[in-house]
């Protein structure tokens, strides 16, 4: 009997009825490629380079450029552009105007000089990234991964007509690197109308895929796991081994004439409720008719306070307020608990009355069985996600981490952290050591002493404090780093999780008691001036990990201090013994 061919079905119309595409192709493609070796250029970000290459290819529509004044502002006001069509995100191209070229085009370009597109500078209007914060993030606290990003971005935005004759090209995951349309064309061939899209930028364990077929049986249609793979949360798991976990999981447990696995190349805000409807309304210029949601949706964690950015629940409530104008209906990713005896998940409050219910925590996850070298409970994850996960984090005492030394001058940093040092050595962990002075006199050479100057050094601090925790070494910074910001985007480049800010406190007054150098007294008579605690202020952590009092306690008692809180996250192991091999 012969096998009936599904029908290709008619999908949703993208977000304001037509997918916008800018890449031009043939021979306009080759005249804008010749222009381009005449114009002067703008150098993109890796975030501006994401947002061009989705409104290159629709993911944006009805965006066709970067935002206009009228729409930028509206958009912060009100979620919606000047046409009063709902857009909660701004979608801006920022540069700093004194590099602007004076030209009527430009070409976009990236830090490796490749060319993309040509812009023409139809607008150029100043902002305010805290106004920006306040607005669309509902926060200014430094803590905000994009709030410290922001105030290092350009003073002025530029908007106008993007002719785009090349996309970036990547060499991994070639095959599920798909543009909207292309996503479409697919889904077209499921032969299904409704479709269920999920966000992730984690691991999928078992309640994911449990969720997730829940989902797409509850709308009786296609199912798209669409992971972003551009920029996400720091210290997120990287998306080379995320991408190795959702093809493993789609290639051997779902049902592949209805799931399609497809890479977003998404720069996220991590703005909460606002990121939530967002992200719907990307997914329905890819075809998404209903949209998972989780709780915690595109948060970004605790403020400086250590309370949460966002409540649990404001991204499912605000996407459910404007799904009808979306047209995409929120899916709420609702609480599932495993059944010990029965082997299965149940929504929670479903359970029968005593049964023997199994839960694990991701602290759990990640103390208890990855940082121990230990493969998870298989009724919590797959076998081979257990395996990917092994291969790329080493157990914990074997992992990276980031002791970052922060206060006045003369506080006691470099004291503390050479003793640290010798101490992590008795311990079998190798150290680099990167003193602010030494730094200054290698690495930032010629640097001032700016606010943009010393931002700069902390920076570069920062950046190969993160390669070489990346590399699973073990780093210590001493530098004054007087403020937040900077502080907060070396967290970023390290990882939240490995990044450990030892706020030595020690007030001003005993600095200058200790300063043999006498640079304070020549600050206090004006012989130096932008002196940090003098003439230049210094922003105290808000959170630390650790505190330190370098006045009741002595140096090495500091230095000790570190040593156990180090242990006490497992990051050390008795002495010796840390090169020893994990039990598996």
């Amino acid at each position: 009997m012969a096998v009936l061919e599904k029908k290709k079905q008619q999908l949703i119309s993208p977000y304001g009825g037509e997918l916008v595409n800018l890449v031009k192709t043939g021979a306009e493609r080759e005249t804008l490629i010749d222009l381009a070796n005449h114009l002067p250029d703008v150098r993109l970000s890796q975030r501006s380079l994401h947002d061009l290459e989705l409104l290159a290819v629709g993911a944006f529509s009805p965006l066709d450029r970067f935002m206009g004044k009228a729409d930028y502002e509206r958009v912060m006001e009100e979620m919606c552009l000047a046409s009063g069509m709902l857009f909660p995100i701004p979608i801006t191209l920022t540069v700093k105007k004194a590099e602007l070229p004076k030209t009527n085009q430009v070409v976009l370009r990236d830090v490796r000089n490749n060319a993309f597109a040509i812009m023409d500078l139809e607008e150029i209007f100043p902002w305010d990234p805290q106004v920006e914060a306040q607005k669309v993030l509902g926060t200014t606290d430094p803590r905000h991964p994009l709030v410290s990003e922001m105030i290092r971005w350009g003073d002025v935005c530029i908007s106008g007509k993007l002719q785009v004759f090349d996309l970036p090209i990547y060499n991994d995951f070639v095959e599920l690197r798909r543009t909207p349309s292309e996503v479409r064309a697919q889904l077209e061939v499921m032969g299904n109308s409704n479709v269920v899209f999920f966000q992730t930028r984690n691991p999928m364990h078992r309640i994911h895929e449990e969720l997730t077929k829940r989902a797409a049986e509850r709308v009786n249609g296609s199912l798209v796991i669409h992971p972003v793979v551009g920029l996400t949360k720091p210290g997120d798991v990287d998306h080379y081994t995320r991408v190795r976990v959702y093809r493993t999981l789609v290639d051997n447990y779902y049902d592949q004439s209805k799931t399609l696995l497809s890479l977003l190349p998404m720069a996220m805000r991590m703005a909460g409720p606002r990121e939530a409807v967002w992200h719907a309304i990307i997914r329905r210029n890819y075809g998404a008719t209903h949209f998972i949601v989780g709780r915690d949706h595109a948060g970004p964690g605790k403020d400086g306070l250590g309370k949460p950015f966002y409540g649990p629940y404001d991204a499912q409530e605000l996407l459910q307020k404007y799904q009808d104008e979306i047209g995409v209906v929120m899916v709420p990713f609702k609480e599932l608990i495993y059944l010990a005896d029965e082997h299965r998940y149940v929504e929670a409050g479903q359970e029968p009355e005593g049964a023997k219910i199994l839960n694990i925590s991701g602290t759990q996850v990640r103390d208890d069985y990855l940082a121990k070298g230990l493969y998870l409970p298989e009724w919590f994850t797959r076998r081979e996600t257990s395996e990917i996960l092994l291969e790329m984090y080493p157990p914990r005492h074997k992992q990276g981490f980031c002791l970052w030394f922060t206060g006045l001058s003369g506080a006691g940093k470099s004291t503390i952290a050479q003793m640290v040092t010798s101490m992590l050595m008795e311990h079998g962990r190798q150290i680099t050591v990167l003193d602010g002075d030494v730094v200054r006199t290698h690495l930032s050479k010629g640097l001032g002493f700016s606010r943009e100057d010393r931002d700069t050094n902390i920076l570069r601090i920062g950046f190969v404090a993160g390669e070489i925790v990346r590399q699973h070494g073990a780093v210590i910074c001493a530098a004054i780093s007087p403020f937040r910001a900077a502080r907060n985007e070396c967290r970023k480049m390290v990882g939240e999780d490995r990044f450990i800010e030892i706020f030595v406190d020690t007030p001003i007054e005993v600095c200058e008691q200790r300063d043999a150098k006498g640079l304070y007294a020549k600050a206090r008579r004006g012989e130096i001036t932008g002196f940090t605690g003098v003439d230049d202020p210094y922003e105290a952590p808000r959170n630390p990990e650790i505190t330190l009092d370098t006045v009741k306690l002595a140096p090495e008692q500091n230095a000790r201090q570190i040593i156990q809180f180090l242990h006490d996250r497992g990051l050390l192991l008795a002495h010796g013994n840390n090169g020893a091999k994990p039990q598996i």
